[in-house]
């Protein structure tokens, strides 16, 4: 995932992709042997897709201004 990712399509399939992950993450979690790190870990991927949202949807609004 270290190309860039510059147009509206591609920036909806990385969020799309990450979230996904995110995802495939939570559920192979096991409830009775989770730790507090494994918590910290998915709030941290969180964090990460909240930013790459906000940068992308900074495109997006610039990109109805021009």
């Amino acid at each position: 995932m270290g190309n860039a990712v510059n147009d509206k399509d591609s920036q909806v399939d990385y969020l799309k992709n990450r979230l996904n992950m995110f995802m495939e993450v939570v559920d192979s979690l096991d409830p009775e042997s989770t730790e507090l790190e494994d918590v910290d870990r998915l709030i941290s991927m969180l964090d990460d897709l909240e930013g790459k949202f906000k940068r992308f949807q900074k495109d997006w609004d610039s990109e109805k201004e021009s």
